[in-house]
């Protein structure tokens, strides 16, 4: 996948995320939640897209 898709993609993530944020009413502790389940599946989307996903799942303790 090209840089510039991805940073299409984070750049859109985060304004969707923002968007939710402002006009969304919530409560605070579900935002919050929210905020880090979006969080979370950018890292590890972004980790599959690079590869290291699978080289941290394979490491063994």
């Amino acid at each position: 996948m090209p840089l510039f898709t991805i940073l299409i993609i984070l750049i859109a993530a985060g304004v969707i995320l923002w968007l939710v944020n402002n006009y969304i009413p919530m409560d605070r502790k579900i935002k919050n939640i929210f905020n880090i389940v979006v969080v979370i599946a950018v890292i590890i989307w972004l980790l599959k897209i690079f590869g290291l996903f699978t080289y941290l799942m394979n490491i063994t303790v």
